[in-house]
């Protein structure tokens, strides 16, 4: 790098100092170098768009969703040559040239990078985050509109609709995630086609819940084994049921819940192999009834009362995924890829950018002792957006001979 004030000659590559401020926080490049060469996307020839450079570019192509390829390159250099950082000339790439670029990156690095960096982000002190020494977690589904592509239809597949349509305008990847409901943080995500079942997508998300968590889901999530499934991982569970759910009373506790049991449909008849559960039930409104499961037991541990209270925040996954459809991705998203493995590529960058921005708002929540909730993600990203240009430059390309230098 060199120091202040200094200029390298104008035979460097541009692409070789862009500019991504907060996503470089987020995501060192000693990470994402070492993700791609785990996931075999090191480079055997210098590139005008080496891995590296890949990687950033589809994280701001979403940080900067709406905005054409070669503008979200302009965009990511802009500030380099505001600050005076950079005197030569560089070729933006072509649409096409990014497009080939992604598809030689795939999803791989971007899956990688997630799971290495996203977590739940919440400590201690963190407010709203946590009950009784449980962190509040959520499961939930939802899809993302894909490009009407051959490509796209026949992997993912389409949703019916009515009004005399046979299928919607675009196809759609179903995608489940994990969100930890006092920061919004997602932890946890997997994408599939539509006809994979938001239940089944959930159940292999359920390695990413430990002991100390309270996992919040609503009645799509049933399932005697998807139940036991998540138990299984030592995290406590409070899932609303239906109400047609056949739980008999094996015994009534004092704060007005009651101990039962759920058996797997197969078994309803004999109910052998039973797992117990306590029931909440209790009306919203004049007519919503609400039946709340868990493996909570002892209503010393945690009250009806406060639990029924407990399980509005089930919503706040709910809000997660607004923030990355509606607010980060914009309204009437449809994602920019006209192929299966791009897709879930841009699925996993929009979930890698909202983690880093949920991250820098819970850190700036905790020096000013707020709640995060209380901090605005729109204002957040509109911030995060403008200095994004801002920002010092840093290298894309690993150190070593011959990086950073000669022609593309």
């Amino acid at each position: 790098m060199p120091r202040p004030g200094q200029v390298k000659s104008s035979d460097d590559r541009f692409s070789d100092r862009i500019a991504i401020g907060v996503l470089t926080r987020a995501f060192p490049p000693e990470l994402v170098d070492e993700v791609v060469a785990g996931c075999g996307r090191v480079e055997q020839r210098q590139r005008l768009l080496p891995a590296r450079v890949v990687v950033y570019f589809v994280l701001a192509m979403c940080l900067f969703s709406g905005q054409g390829y070669e503008e979200v390159a302009r965009l990511l250099t802009h500030g380099l040559e505001r600050m005076g950082r950079w005197k030569g000339t560089w070729r933006v790439p072509t649409t096409a040239a990014i497009g080939r670029a992604r598809l030689r990156l795939g999803p791989e690095p971007l899956k990688a990078l997630f799971a290495r960096v996203c977590r739940p982000v919440a400590t201690e002190e963190t407010s709203g985050a946590w009950y009784r020494g449980w962190r509040l977690v959520a499961v939930d589904g939802t899809t993302f509109d894909v490009p009407d592509t051959e490509a796209n239809a026949v992997f993912f597949g389409r949703p019916g609709v009515c009004r005399g349509q046979e299928k919607s305008a675009y196809p759609q990847v179903r995608v489940a995630a994990l969100a930890e409901c006092g920061t919004h943080a997602v932890f946890a995500a997997e994408a599939g086609p539509l006809a994979v079942h938001e239940t089944e997508l959930a159940q292999r998300l359920f390695s990413s819940l430990t002991p100390g968590m309270l996992l919040l889901a609503d009645r799509g999530f049933r399932g005697f084994d998807l139940w036991r499934a998540a138990a299984a991982t030592g995290a406590d569970l409070l899932w609303r049921v239906k109400n047609d759910a056949v739980l008999p009373v094996r015994a009534l506790l004092g704060d007005g819940s009651y101990l039962s049991e759920i058996v797997a449909a197969r078994d309803k008849n004999r109910r052998a192999d039973p797992a117990r559960v306590r029931v909440i039930e209790y009306t919203l409104g004049s007519d919503t009834v609400y039946r709340l499961i868990t493996t909570v037991l002892d209503p010393r541990a945690a009250s009806a009362a406060s639990l029924a209270a407990l399980y509005a925040q089930r919503w706040e996954i709910e809000s997660t995924l607004d923030e990355i459809k509606t607010h980060l991705g914009g309204p009437r998203l449809v994602l920019r890829s006209q192929h299966p493995r791009g897709a879930e590529q841009e699925i996993f960058a929009f979930l890698l950018v909202h983690h880093a921005l949920r991250d820098l708002m819970h850190q700036a929540a905790r020096q000013a002792d707020h709640d995060p909730d209380r901090v605005s993600f729109t204002r957040t990203l509109r911030v995060v957006r403008r200095h994004v240009t801002d920002q010092a430059a840093f290298s894309p390309l690993p150190a070593g001979p011959g990086t950073g230098h000669g022609p593309a």
